[in-house]
């Protein structure tokens, strides 16, 4: 009882004075907490406010600037304004063409709900063939251009291709602002936003094609994805707060769905992403609670996708979902796994070819069971491109000479150095390549990291926001390099991490830490580089580039094309309503968007059906006879058969690139030894011999129109054969 009763009365004799050492306490913290903002000086407040508010204001006024700038190059280049509508139509080529005239037949049509039946049920575009346009060329950006157009009263305000093209150029001020914010979150200044963005505009015919091809899906997705990536960013830097991370965590949730809403490819660049934060998270580099939140996203937005994409199967089978299920099925089994155990470093070091194993596995399952048409040619296409394959298919042969399909050209890489773009990319690339090796050694050596890294440590490797942005640009930089069409997607990212490290004090530390620099003190003299640094850098490309940018919009461009005027104006005038018109996709598209009459083919890629339409009509191109020609034209129900000459007697192109050639080759109509064979046709080339206007050309064949450029043959219904 007495040993009881003790402690009893120690605590009871302990409670007094605890209670009046918490209000002893209690007081003190009260007169501690009541100076805590006499301890922060104003003027410390001011320059944190006056910072954040000076880097959002030059976020935006670069946005804007860019889009003013565009506007204005547009205008000089096409002299737009002066130029009447079909002038201006004319102006949007090959696939451009027909997202635009779509837009048009959506504001023509009597209200949303039946012009969105019309194109998802479209008997009017191409013969024979009736399609949903909006999944098949992923229409959702102009359907959401339409109903902003009528929802906002701007019909009685603006013209409706000022209206399209406004928003697209809004979006690239959004993709520069992204692009800036990026940069800022990244090195803590805004003057790295503001190399980035003087880099983004200097660098634009590499970084984007806007310029060329307004409506394309990469223009409109794309600023998405810079988003995406920003919000992503900040949501994997370890000093954010809760409020921070919620925000960044529901940008970025939009944004990834918005992206895969608006193209058809995006699910790939999303792969590879997922690629990047796999790599993350497998080296401990960031706590993996956050990887398996974008892993989530990615999910939910690929199945959101899949609902509201017209059940789109490419989705389901997308190599991004069976990554990130084989990732989460990963990591259940090693959810029971004691950590530091032998049984999870075993673990660990399965773990890779695991999620390799599964992915590729549950890929093969899906395509087994899900029907779907996933872009076959894409795959024969690399096998040809790698040397894997060899064929002499015109539709593989034509992609191969497709200049955006080859690898870069040397004056890709020079135009990024002379605008010291490439050489600082490299440097920066290469210090935290090598730092983040060696965060990797030391976490498999099972030194752990530090919570907190200081500008002294030049460990610029342990922060995982920044080693995502290198594998992905690693990831995006070896696509680049083989396929040059894919350098839009990688040189934006290296204006972004190259005016990050430059302009970062830590990158700098970490540099002269590596080269023990001891007669300067090495965190003065980061802070002075990466400052005048950048500052120098911005001066020279101000001298040597801003006059340039300047001539260019003083420089009165004109877009003249008489000969396709005349052929537009004579098929709106002269042809049937009903008439069918057959010729190369990319006059097909224009001749869709600017008279509105039915097409045999479309220059579209990403089917198969289309892909071989393309190459039967081709065949007017080809040493064929007349009676071949028109058995394949009339198949499609065409009525009018259009042959351009600068298709017939093309020169410029590369002698084997040429369509006659590629056509050549496929048909074996050229000489060429095959054993103790050889090949050759005895027919001459159609589109030569039309022209003559003699038999038997002349009995399946009538001529109605001509000029320079264009000549148009009626395709006779009843034959009438002359000696």
């Amino acid at each position: 009882m007495a040993e009881d009763e003790g402690p009893t009365i120690e605590l009871r004799q302990r409670k007094k004075p605890k209670s009046s050492e918490n209000k002893e306490s209690a007081k003190e913290e009260e007169i501690n907490s009541t100076p805590i903002p006499e301890r922060v000086p104003k003027h410390i407040l001011f320059q944190r406010f006056a910072k954040i508010f000076i880097g959002c204001l030059a976020a935006v006024i670069s946005g804007m600037t860019y889009v003013l700038y565009l506007s204005a190059y547009h205008e000089r280049k096409f002299w737009f304004s002066n130029r009447q509508e079909l002038e201006r139509e004319i102006t949007f080529q090959g696939d451009s063409a027909i997202y635009y005239s779509y837009y048009k037949d959506m504001l023509k049509a009597p209200s949303f709900e039946r012009g969105v039946y019309e194109l998802t049920h479209n008997n009017k575009t191409v013969s024979l063939k009736t399609i949903n346009a909006v999944q098949q060329m992923s229409l959702y950006p102009e359907l959401i251009a339409s109903i902003l157009y009528q929802a906002t009263g701007s019909n009685e305000i603006i013209e409706p291709v000022y209206f399209y093209i406004g928003i697209v150029f809004g979006l690239q001020g959004i993709y520069v602002t992204a692009l800036f914010v990026t940069s800022w979150l990244m090195s803590g200044t805004w003057l790295a936003g503001m190399l980035t963005v003087a880099w983004f505009i200097i660098n634009r015919v590499d970084t984007t094609r806007v310029e060329y091809s307004i409506p394309l899906r990469e223009n409109w997705a794309l600023p998405y994805f810079a988003c995406q990536v920003a919000a992503l960013t900040g949501y994997l830097k370890s000093n954010l707060n809760s409020y921070g991370e919620r925000f960044c965590y529901l940008l970025m949730s939009a944004s990834t769905y918005t992206f895969m809403m608006m193209w058809e490819y995006s699910h790939y660049l999303l792969f590879l992403q997922a690629i990047s934060l796999f790599l993350l998270d497998s080296f401990s580099l960031e706590q993996s609670d956050k990887v398996h939140e974008v892993y989530r996203i990615y999910i939910f937005s690929l199945f959101l996708g899949y609902l509201l994409q017209f059940e789109n199967s490419a989705l389901l089978v997308s190599p991004l979902l069976s990554l990130v299920v084989a990732l989460m099925l990963a990591k259940c089994l090693q959810l029971n796994v004691k950590k530091e155990t032998f049984v999870a470093k075993i673990m660990k070091v399965i773990n890779f070819y695991l999620v390799c194993t599964l992915t590729v596995t549950l890929n093969v399952i899906m395509k087994m069971f899900v029907p779907h048409k996933e872009n076959g040619h894409m795959l024969k296409f690399l096998e040809v491109k790698f040397g894997l394959n060899m064929t002499k298919n015109f539709t593989m042969n034509w992609l191969l000479c497709q200049e955006s399909l080859q690898a870069p050209s040397q004056d890709f890489f020079l135009r990024l150095t002379q605008s010291s773009l490439l050489p600082f990319y490299i440097l920066v690339l290469v210090i935290c390549f090598l730092s983040m090796i060696q965060v990797i050694f030391r976490r498999i050596s099972g030194k752990s990291l530090k919570e907190t890294i200081t500008l002294e440590d030049g460990r610029i490797g342990e922060r995982p926001e920044i080693i995502y942005h290198v594998i992905h640009t690693i990831l995006l930089g070896s696509l680049a390099m083989v396929i040059e069409g894919l350098k839009y997607l990688w040189t934006p990212y290296v204006c972004m991490l190259a005016a990050f490290g430059v302009c970062s004090p830590e990158l700098w530390m970490t540099l002269f830490k590596w080269l023990r620099l001891r007669t300067v003190h090495p965190v003065l003299l980061a802070l002075i580089l990466s400052t005048a640094v950048p500052t120098i850098i911005g001066l020279s490309l101000w001298k040597e580039f801003f006059p340039r940018l300047i001539t260019e919009l003083m420089e009165l461009q004109e877009f003249y094309d008489p000969d396709t005027v005349e052929l537009m104006t004579w098929i709106k005038r002269q042809a049937p309503v009903a008439a069918v018109f057959a010729g190369s996709p990319q006059l097909m598209a224009a001749i869709k968007l600017c008279t509105g009459w039915m097409v045999t083919s479309l220059p579209l890629y990403n089917d198969d059906d289309f892909l071989k339409r393309n190459e039967n009509i081709y065949q007017i191109y080809s040493k064929r006879s007349a009676e071949d020609i028109y058995k394949i034209l009339t198949s499609y129900k065409a009525n009018y058969l259009i042959v351009e000459d600068a298709i017939c007697n093309e020169v410029g192109t590369t002698r084997g690139c040429r369509v006659k050639d590629l056509l050549d080759i496929a048909n074996g109509h050229v000489v060429c030894e095959e054993g103790d064979k050889l090949t050759y046709s005895k027919h001459g080339r159609f589109c030569h011999e039309v022209k003559i206007n003699y038999s038997p050309y002349m009995n399946y064949f009538t001529r109605v129109y001509w000029n320079r450029s264009y000549f148009v043959y009626k395709i006779n219904t009843v034959i009438s054969f002359q000696s």
